[in-house]
């Protein structure tokens, strides 16, 4: 009887500290960090993207009020794959066109990375 109450208290001890832990802890998705990343992609983005883009992609405006656009959350002009693609390749409203100094490859890869890892699969 008395080894029963003491893996019961067990028990309970720590389904109560589990529950604590978990209510304690952020529900919050874990937003990306691309000066953490040691991806290709994200080595790509910050080779060719955050001089305007801004190290975290979240935009800036410049001194003549020209407004490089936030890649992680607002109303994107791009929503598509292709036409992410498109705009990364061929440039275009103030970008440049890195046809010439990427891959296909490597477009594609920095779309993806938009889409799934700045934007978190959502493309509003």
């Amino acid at each position: 009887m008395f080894i029963k109450k003491i893996v019961l208290v067990f028990f309970i001890s720590v389904f109560g500290l589990f529950a604590g832990l978990t209510a304690c802890s952020d529900s919050k998705p874990q937003r990306y960090v691309i000066a953490d990343s040691k991806t290709y992609e994200a080595s790509l983005f910050r080779q060719n993207c955050s001089i305007c883009h801004g190290p975290e992609a979240e935009g800036k405006t410049l001194g003549d009020g020209r407004i490089i656009p936030n890649l992680r959350q607002g109303a994107f002009k791009y929503k598509t794959d292709e036409q992410i693609y498109s705009h990364i390749a061929d440039g275009g409203n103030g970008m440049i066109p890195f046809r010439k100094m990427l891959t296909p490859r490597e477009i594609n890869m920095l779309v993806q990375f938009v889409q799934k890892d700045l934007r978190g699969g959502q493309s509003q």
